[in-house]
């Protein structure tokens, strides 16, 4: 595929900007800070695609300030009392050492509780994390693409789990396999439901057009609200108990 990248500057904003073999101009702002891509077709000058980002600069700095205003998850150590993310609720890890296995575990409330050797390093650590949280997209993942493949009238040939960027998920419509974010792992289960659905449609539709949508509609329609939540950037924190409020 023929691809041209650099970087657009207007005033204080930087831009990247992807020129590739596409019929349309996509622009997008992304967390964590805001940083804004467009995806434009080769046959754009940088002339346009300077015009239609200014045209958009309202909507650009709006969304900035929507990121630069959330929680911010701080980068990972991975010791006993950092918040962690899982299903959408914010837990306290504690970090235990053992002679076995390294393992995660979920059996308190208000806990994460990460097993391994003494002295094991971060990435270690980290690894260890990941895996539980892949292993937990898996055991829930089969169950909605069944769920969905009869109401949607279509067969998911495979599916897998792979970190992203910039997307939930991705639809290779050809092979009919899907791909879904690992950081899904750490968002409420709706959020998971919504980005197998909206991949599982692409198989129908390619686009994001009134078909797609229509396709959602019936299908999840509550998908609208689900979206909003994952626009967000960070998991979704779910209300506390009251015996959590206390902790």
């Amino acid at each position: 595929m023929i691809t041209e990248t650099y970087t657009l500057q207007l005033g204080d904003l930087s831009v990247q900007v992807i020129k590739k073999p596409i019929k349309n101009m996509h622009l997008g702002v992304y967390p964590p800070s805001g940083w804004v891509r467009v995806a434009a077709p080769l046959r754009l000058s940088e002339e346009a695609i300077r015009a239609a980002v200014l045209s958009r600069l309202t909507w650009i700095r709006k969304q900035q300030r929507k990121f630069m205003g959330q929680e911010r998850i701080s980068p990972r150590e991975y010791v006993s009392g950092e918040s962690h993310y899982y299903l959408g609720r914010r837990y306290r890890l504690r970090v235990h050492s053992t002679t076995q296995a390294g393992r995660v575990e979920l059996t308190h409330a208000h806990f994460i509780d990460l097993h391994c050797r003494q002295g094991a390093s971060k990435d270690h650590k980290e690894r260890l994390v990941l895996a539980w949280h892949r292993q937990s997209l898996q055991e829930r993942i089969p169950g909605l693409v069944a769920h969905y493949e009869p109401i949607l009238g279509v067969k998911v040939a495979e599916w897998g789990i792979k970190c992203m960027k910039t997307r939930w998920g991705t639809c290779n419509i050809r092979a009919k396999r899907i791909w879904l974010n690992l950081d899904l792992a750490q968002h409420p289960e709706p959020c998971l439901e919504y980005v197998v659905v909206h991949e599982m449609a692409h198989l129908l539709e390619r686009l994001h057009n009134d078909r797609f949508k229509s396709i959602l509609d019936r299908a999840m329609p509550h998908w609208r609200h689900v979206k909003d939540q994952l626009k967000e950037g960070v998991p979704l924190i779910l209300p506390e108990s009251e015996d959590e409020r206390e902790q």
